[in-house]
């Protein structure tokens, strides 16, 4: 969905070549070669792990950087193979273990300058993980939660803006929810409850798309409950905000139709 958003992110951890080294993986370097613990230089060690993933064998790529740093712990590639590893991690679709290797990350270096790449990594790995509405949403509020760490803690860097724009989405997949549940509990006549809901989108989410039909279908929640007045109401609001809205016409022939003009 977003990997290719950022990739660009990892060429500064990962264009500049050491030198001097030898490849693992070509011919008779097969995965276990690669990936079983043997004493290496950091050299070829790390430039075999950058060649896993630049051939696309991302798991092997991050178990090879885990290498790095746990053969080479102090050397100064041992923190940027933590991120490499990471963004394998992601690469290869294993969110649980990119937040784990990104966290750690930002629990050894917390002030340094790649810890807004860390940030937007893990929140990624939430975002990537964001089922339909019919699902429980707690990945869902954990991305948002993410999302918006990255936007108040750098928002100035390069991951802000598209940070802030996923959250926008999140927000309405968030909004989606509420207006499942609502239509649900509206099916089996239980307005009070579907009012709720709408009453939700409207107010913590009314900036999404699906404000326009919760005010619709707050209007009729309102009509079944017996309080033409609220109805009238809230479908003025929707006539403000969304004159030429098919919710509108809907909400306009409703309220006409109980006699609550």
């Amino acid at each position: 969905m977003t990997k290719h958003i950022f990739k660009w992110a990892v060429i500064g951890l990962s264009a500049t070549a050491l030198s001097g080294c030898a490849m693992f993986g070509g011919s008779g370097g097969g995965r276990g070669t690669d990936t079983r613990y043997v004493a290496r230089d950091v050299d070829t060690l790390y430039n075999a792990a950058k060649s896993r993933l630049d051939r696309g064998e991302y798991k092997i790529a991050a178990a090879l950087f885990d290498e790095v740093e746990r053969q080479h712990p102090y050397s100064p590639w041992a923190r940027r193979a933590q991120q490499m590893s990471a963004f394998s991690y992601y690469l290869s679709g294993d969110y649980s273990k990119a937040t784990e290797s990104a966290r750690r990350f930002l629990s050894i270096h917390p002030g340094n300058k790649d810890a807004p790449y860390a940030y937007y990594l893990i929140a990624l790995c939430y975002y990537e993980q964001i089922g339909d509405v019919t699902r429980d949403q707690k990945i869902t509020e954990q991305a948002l939660a993410t999302l918006g760490e990255v936007a108040r803690r750098y928002p100035n860097s390069r991951y802000a803006a598209d940070a802030k724009l996923k959250i926008d989405l999140v927000n309405d997949h968030l909004a989606g929810k509420e207006m499942e549940i609502g239509r649900f509990y509206q099916r089996r006549g239980k307005w009070l409850a579907a009012t709720i809901r709408f009453r939700t989108v409207i107010e913590k989410y009314e900036t999404t798309t699906h404000a326009p039909e919760a005010l619709m279908r707050l209007t009729e929640s309102y009509l079944a409950l017996g309080v033409p007045v609220e109805a009238k109401k809230t479908a003025a609001v929707l006539g403000a905000n969304y004159p030429g809205s098919k919710w509108y016409e809907r909400a306009y022939e409703l309220v006409n139709k109980h006699g609550a003009t």
